[in-house]
């Protein structure tokens, strides 16, 4: 990918005429993999865009490039990047990345203290979101709230989803805990402070025993230099009485 070939921004009213575009690609992609997505409407994703909950990426011509929009749950605790979707003439150059980045950061800027969750078939999504931190879970770590399920309504593993209970289908779940992530960087925190501490100690330990080993070589000296006086004393005074 070309340096500064695309630009990823959060989506503003001056982008709706994309969405129609937008829709269209969603609903071929699903198509192509079969497995399928929820279905949205052009006003849906022009309410993300109104709403400010949606990034999307626009090539160095103006073209439209890729759109990824969030959603929230559970009263704001829980919180999608969804709708993750990349211009056929511009995949496999590494933007689906920089718009999963992008929506990420605009979660966290927008839900700071909210749950970030998605669910996906697809491995390169899996393993974008495997780099951003996210954690494969069950079903029952996401969000409980009705209407999400529903959303699962108009794809066609949703037979699949009922047939399971809602326990599992044939998405991935993976969730980004920001109290866990909050746990874990106190934990390496923690352990750096740990391993500075050790590394302190041997270097205090070193320095102790380059002293003591110093000190025996002065005390070995000084047995010397008594020993050489003394021999010297006693030679002296064999001559002297001789």
């Amino acid at each position: 990918m070309k340096e500064n070939e695309f630009v990823v921004v959060p989506a503003t009213e001056q982008h709706t005429n994309y969405a129609e575009q937008i829709c269209d690609e969603m609903a071929e992609s699903a198509k192509a993999r079969g497995t399928g997505i929820a279905r949205r409407t052009p006003d849906y994703i022009i309410q993300k865009m109104l709403e400010g909950k949606a990034v999307i990426a626009l090539h160095e011509d103006g073209t439209w490039a890729g759109f990824c929009y969030i959603e929230t749950w559970s009263h704001g605790t829980f919180v999608a990047n969804s709708g993750l979707i990349v211009n056929p003439q511009y995949r496999n150059r590494g933007l689906a990345k920089l718009i999963k980045k992008s929506v990420f950061d605009l979660s966290r800027q927008k839900y700071p203290d909210a749950k970030i969750f998605g669910l996906t078939t697809g491995l390169p999504v899996m393993k974008i979101n495997s780099e951003l931190g996210y954690e494969p879970v069950t079903y029952s770590m996401l969000t409980q709230d009705e209407d999400f399920w529903k959303g699962c309504q108009s794809c066609v593993n949703y037979d699949i989803l009922k047939m399971k209970e809602r326990k599992n289908c044939m998405c991935t779940a993976m969730l980004w805990d920001p109290e866990e992530k909050a746990k874990e960087i106190e934990q390496k925190m923690k352990e750096a402070e740990e391993n500075k501490k050790k590394a302190n100690e041997e270097r205090l330990s070193k320095v102790s025993r380059k002293q003591t080993l110093l000190e025996r070589i002065e005390e070995t000296l000084r047995n010397s230099l008594k020993m050489i006086a003394t021999m010297s004393i006693a030679i002296v005074n064999f001559y002297i009485i001789k």
